[in-house]
């Protein structure tokens, strides 16, 4: 009986070790292939969380169905026209040579006027801001003959800033149109209301408020702020536009700021307080600037997406 079991043994010892073998060949692979499939879920959960907060971010500042004001074009595009501070031709050929020619809707707005309410969107805010820099350019306004622009040479001076001198879509030189035209009525009180708000309004590209509208953007934002008064918006109201009008012509920076009060505040873009985000220390040139090196130093900086549009003319 010894004998027997002492030959079985090695056939048993045999029979085990081709069984641990056969396990493991079978049993591996389908660990390596549950750990891929793990580390694989691991990462798509990572990219849901990181991806999408750009977008998230960036749909705040620039929302997908745009920002929309009580106010609309009216007769403002024929208006310009008839008076020679947008010269259609050329104004058509700035979109067409930048390859984003006018809609059928722009043109009915240039051309025809529109009473529908104006929405700043993605897709119109290059055409909004040359055709409201031309509105701040032409609109006759207290701002314009009494203001900081008056501060560097008087009228003559005047000339010589960005939103003077780089206006070219006229048919002649832009100081022949500056402040002539009431193209929108405004009342003592409602004008007051336009400087005290523009003089609380900056922008990333420089240090100078609304109520100094030395470039493009600001005098395009005067022109808005005046249409809407016209309409008996209250400043809270106006703010709320300069905020979302801002971050449609400055994306990157709002893309900042609002990454900054995300991160230092917990809120989003809609809760900032408007008056506040477009204040000198976080909307002017250096606020901005600012607000950067606070992203950077905490590695906190993103891109935004890239989009189209463009910085006038």
């Amino acid at each position: 009986m010894a004998k027997k079991k002492n030959k079985l043994l090695p056939i048993l010892i045999v029979s085990i070790i081709a069984n641990t073998v056969l396990a493991v060949m079978f049993i591996a692979p389908r660990v390596v292939k549950f750990k891929e499939s793990r580390l694989n879920q691991a990462a798509e959960s990572t990219a849901t969380v990181t991806s999408p907060s750009t977008d998230t971010i960036f749909d705040e500042i620039n929302p997908v169905g745009g920002f929309e004001i009580n106010a609309s074009y009216g007769n403002l595009g024929p208006q310009m026209i008839a008076m020679g501070v947008i010269d259609g031709a050329k104004f058509k050929s700035v979109y067409e040579k930048s390859n984003q020619p006018l809609t059928s809707e722009q043109e009915e707005i240039l051309f025809k006027g529109l009473d529908e309410k104006i929405k700043m969107t993605r897709d119109n805010s290059y055409f909004l801001l040359n055709f409201f820099w031309a509105v701040g350019l032409a609109n006759k306004s207290k701002i314009l003959d009494e203001g900081d622009m008056m501060l560097y040479g008087g009228k003559q001076g005047a000339g010589n800033f960005a939103s003077t001198g780089g206006w070219s879509l006229g048919n002649s030189d832009a100081m022949n149109y500056y402040s002539t035209s009431i193209l929108i009525p405004l009342s003592q009180e409602q004008e007051e209301r336009v400087t005290i708000v523009a003089s609380n309004i900056y922008r990333p590209c420089c240090n100078n408020s609304t109520a100094f509208p030395d470039c493009n953007h600001g005098m395009a934002l005067l022109g808005v702020l005046q249409l809407m008064a016209s309409n008996g918006a209250t400043e809270s109201q106006m703010y709320e536009a300069g905020k979302y009008f801002n971050a449609f012509w400055f994306p990157g920076n709002y893309y900042d700021l609002a990454l900054y009060f995300k991160n230092s505040e917990g809120k989003s873009f809609k809760d900032i307080d408007a008056k506040t985000l477009l204040g000198k220390d976080y909307s002017s040139a250096s606020g901005s600037q600012s607000v950067k090196q606070w992203l950077a130093d905490k590695g906190l900086i993103q891109q935004p997406p890239k989009q189209g549009g463009g910085c006038g003319i």
